[in-house]
């Protein structure tokens, strides 16, 4: 079965220009990962769980926020893993100073039995379209596409 998460892609207008909110992954597998590892706030979804509501419920958990409005639904991709990710885009400013994301324990280093806990989320920022297209997961940069479309006048 394919496993299928669900997000929310935060968008806001500066100017005459759209800015996205992506997080980066926290944990030491991505320390160093910058081009390429960014990603929508996200998550699995839970057994019988509405998707958009696991959506909300993920950037709840990886942002410390609660959010509600005007939903977008963008189109579901495929990640280069199998993932199917489902999104919604919603315009929100929120300050990535607040950022206060869940954590998981994970045996680090390797083999060294010790755990240590990490944040799912080490980071978040907002980015115009040149530099989210780089910085996003690139399987993840046609919500970028869409939401544009979508905004056009």
């Amino acid at each position: 079965m394919t496993k299928k998460s669900a997000g929310l892609l935060i968008f806001r207008r500066v100017a005459q220009d759209i800015e996205f909110l992506l997080v980066h992954p926290g944990g030491p597998f991505f320390v160093k990962k910058d081009l390429g590892y960014w990603t929508v706030p996200k998550g699995e979804l839970n057994e019988n769980e509405d998707p958009l509501q696991a959506a909300v419920r993920e950037f709840g958990e990886e942002t410390g926020q609660v959010v509600d409005g005007a939903f977008i639904p963008l189109q579901p991709i495929v990640q280069k893993g199998g993932k199917q990710v489902l999104c919604w885009a919603l315009e929100y400013d929120f300050n990535p100073s607040t950022l206060s994301s869940n954590t998981f324990d994970l045996e680090w280093p390797p083999k060294s039995g010790k755990i240590k806990s990490f944040p799912e989320v080490d980071r978040a920022e907002w980015f115009g379209y040149p530099a989210a297209s780089e910085k996003i997961n690139a399987a993840q940069i046609s919500f970028l596409d869409e939401l544009l479309l979508k905004l056009k006048p």
